[in-house]
């Protein structure tokens, strides 16, 4: 394998790249207006893309409304990457709770409908 990474499909490409380069310090590494790949300075080999979700790069069966993912990302500071939520006005969907298994969680919706989990180990 050569390469592998996710694509979110929204509606609002930039939109929703933004909240990643402003939530989590993501950069882009390619920008076609339709799709925008970003990745991260501390992750080498990690990519993520921002795809149009009506674009015609995807075939007809692709629903609409597609969807079932969790993106996870685990930080050092979680009481950052939330100060920093709350500043965007992100669309909190769980706010820091910890977890039986020793993380603490908030979960949010990106602005594609996606939902992402910022995690942190408890202690």
């Amino acid at each position: 394998m050569n390469r592998a990474f996710m694509n979110i499909l929204a509606d609002d490409v930039e939109k929703t790249a933004n909240f990643y380069q402003n939530l989590l310090g993501m950069m882009r590494q390619g920008d076609f207006g339709w799709f925008i790949l970003l990745s991260h300075k501390d992750l080498a080999g990690f990519e993520l893309g921002i795809l149009e979700r009506q674009h015609d790069t995807l075939p007809e069966s692709v629903p609409p409304t597609m969807g079932g993912a969790v993106l996870t990302f685990v930080v050092d500071d979680l009481s950052e990457v939330h100060d920093r939520a709350c500043e965007m006005k992100a669309d909190i969907v769980q706010t820091p709770t910890d977890l039986p298994y020793g993380q603490r969680r908030l979960m949010l919706q990106d602005p594609s409908g996606t939902f992402v989990d910022i995690s942190s180990p408890i202690g």
